[in-house]
């Protein structure tokens, strides 16, 4: 048995040096502990990638598209009141949305961003006219001012019977309707303002297009018009600042919301910012299964000034246009091998250790050829 062991002996790969032999030096200390922290650093550095999951991507024609698509947003108008903005929405299948407030909230600034007041959420929907109703209740119709034959009972009703009449509504504060609404007060207030939109709103999952930008919206022989009155469209900067615009979940990710604090200067008056948007649906598979649908993006931005004497067509406000890919982007997040984690600690140590023995070998016989020159009285 004594035999066996003695030949195992001889495979031994790490041969120990006597005790009495060993010289430790101030240099091979110095190599150690420098070596102890380069192996940490980089231990830790692969343990952090082990940590983190290994994605995959895919990408593949997307059939799985569900009928409507959310829209974030977080919009700050510095130079413009509330009172004078309109956020609307359309799509390319006809559906038009006018004054989309179910789910938008807007908040009053002051010209240095400050809130004036709290957020409030705008419920403007299109009633129905009960005219039979109206006409019965005879003390209850209000004048329409020559404008239409049918009762005009707000401010509103009279804007719409001017608006079918095609008739310029320039002395709001004679409407009796109008009174209640405090509208020579908004007048002042209207550029000493500014508003923040936030809010989501969810609309058909195809091509489309929303705009932020002055005046009352409505539409005429099918027509998109916003009533600036009594302003000139010209008088109206839209500098603007976009917090965030994400379609679908929000991630955390600049693909999603590439857009992020983008701030759009409108340095002439007059201007109208354009955004043409590419989203690309994404799915996002995580360690555990659960699965993310969002939504990743490009844009190109575009901005012109808007006026008679620059013979440039539009209006001045901030036009989104967004187009959806086809295709899928799938993100699958995976487990790292453990053995693969194991081999590169072992090289790490392993070359660390090694390379550090070389450098203290070359040192220490280095410093012992200078020292026996020294003897010698060979070194000048």
């Amino acid at each position: 048995m004594l035999d066996y062991l003695k030949k195992l002996r001889r495979f031994d790969a790490y041969p120990k040096t006597l005790e009495d032999v060993r010289i430790q030096t101030l240099g091979g200390s110095a190599i150690t502990v420098i070596s102890m922290v380069i192996m940490s650093i980089l231990f830790w550095i692969e343990f952090h990638d082990y940590m983190t999951p290994n994605v995959t991507e895919e990408l593949f024609v997307d059939t799985s598209r569900s009928p409507t698509i959310e829209i974030q947003l977080d919009i700050t108008v510095a130079r413009v009141s509330c009172d004078f903005l309109a956020l609307d929405a359309m799509d390319s299948s006809g559906e038009q949305h006018l004054q989309i407030q179910h789910s938008i909230f807007k908040r009053k600034l002051d010209l240095n961003g400050n809130q004036i007041e709290e957020a409030k959420k705008e419920d403007i929907t299109i009633k129905a006219k009960n005219d039979t109703q109206m006409v019965a209740n005879k003390t209850e119709c209000g004048s329409c001012y020559g404008a239409a034959q049918r009762c005009c009972n707000t401010c509103e009703d009279v804007r719409e019977a001017y608006r079918e009449k095609r008739w310029a509504l320039d002395n709001v504060e004679n409407i009796e309707q109008c009174k209640n609404e405090k509208f020579n007060e908004k007048l002042k207030s209207a550029f000493t303002q500014g508003c923040q939109i936030f809010g989501d709103l969810v609309v058909n999952r195809v091509s489309g297009s929303f705009h932020i930008a002055p005046g009352k919206s409505f539409g005429i022989n099918h027509v998109h018009v916003h009533d600036v009155q009594p302003f000139s469209s010209s008088e109206f900067n839209m500098t603007h600042r976009i917090k965030r615009l994400t379609f679908g979940m929000s991630l955390d990710s600049d693909t999603h919301n590439p857009l992020k604090d983008f701030v759009g200067l409108a340095d002439e008056g007059a201007t109208m910012f354009q955004y043409h948007i590419k989203i690309v649906p994404t799915s996002y598979v995580r360690r555990d299964g659960s699965i993310i649908q969002s939504n990743q993006f490009s844009v190109t931005k575009h901005q012109k000034v808007v006026s008679i004497l620059s013979g440039e067509s539009g209006m001045p406000g901030i036009f989104f246009q967004y187009e959806l890919s086809p295709l899928m982007v799938k993100y699958t997040e995976r487990e790292r091998s453990f053995g693969h984690f194991l081999t590169n600690v072992c090289a790490i140590i392993g070359g660390v250790y090694t390379v550090a023995g070389l450098v203290d070998t070359f040192l220490y016989h280095s410093i012992k050829i200078i020292q026996k020159k020294m003897e010698l009285g060979k070194l000048h």
